[in-house]
């Protein structure tokens, strides 16, 4: 897939996804913590997933490599800060529980069924195993790292709201640049050592997700400008 088609796929899904979430929280405020928490639960085991691919990560003057989930953790980010910007720090900090037991039950699913022979038909079993062997690791990684660095994110952004309210700007990027960066760090670390060189794709994961995190931004300053500019219902 070329570069440019990946920019359109990820600005549709952004775009889709921002005023989706936004129309619900204003005509159904008590949905929409459901529906952001799915869309959160949807991220997360889609990167969980697509980790496993390593990509080269052309800027054009530069190139580098990283987890082709660079794509989609700042969707991650972008979900928490939007239920922590309406509903809270304590809902954000439920919602990472919430987003975490789904993940667990995940990977519990496909060791379940790994467990099973496979079809003497089946052509691709070889494929498949050295795809998810590789995956729990992954996975087990991504589970740490989400777990610490997604409550700090929700932590620091509740801080910069109350302490800086008229900034959205601030914590959002703020947050997102904090987690993001030492979630890249941790995460390459445990889910790389001794299967690949881990200086270029800690760099990559740390560009990648920062760059893309910071180009999902100005999606989360409309969505603030959509919920201020319409009247939200009680019920």
């Amino acid at each position: 897939m070329s570069f440019p088609v990946v920019w359109v796929y990820w600005l549709f899904s952004l775009t889709a996804v921002t005023y989706i979430s936004a129309f619900i929280i204003n005509r159904y405020r008590e949905y929409g913590f459901t529906a952001l928490v799915a869309f959160y639960t949807v991220y997360l085991t889609a990167s969980q997933i697509v980790a496993t691919r390593l990509i080269e990560f052309d800027l054009g003057f530069y190139t580098f490599f990283a987890p082709a989930a660079v794509f989609l953790y700042p969707f991650l980010s972008q979900a928490l800060d939007m239920i922590n910007e309406v509903y809270g720090e304590k809902k954000a900090h439920t919602a990472i529980i919430i987003v975490f037991v789904t993940q667990v039950l995940f990977v519990t699913f496909i060791v379940m069924t790994n467990s099973l022979a496979p079809a003497p038909f089946f052509a691709y079993e070889d494929a498949w195993q050295g795809i998810f062997a590789q995956g729990i690791r992954i996975i087990i990684a991504s589970w740490l790292s989400f777990l610490v660095f997604q409550n700090l994110d929700a932590y620091v952004f509740a801080w910069m709201k109350r302490k800086y309210p008229k900034q959205v700007f601030l914590r959002s990027a703020s947050s997102d640049v904090l987690s993001l960066t030492l979630d890249s760090l941790v995460f390459v670390v445990l889910a790389f050592y001794g299967v690949a060189p881990l200086v270029p794709l800690i760099i990559g994961q740390i560009v990648a997700k920062n760059l893309i995190g910071l180009l999902d931004t100005p999606w989360f300053l409309w969505y603030k400008r959509y919920l201020e500019n319409n009247t939200l219902p009680d019920n």
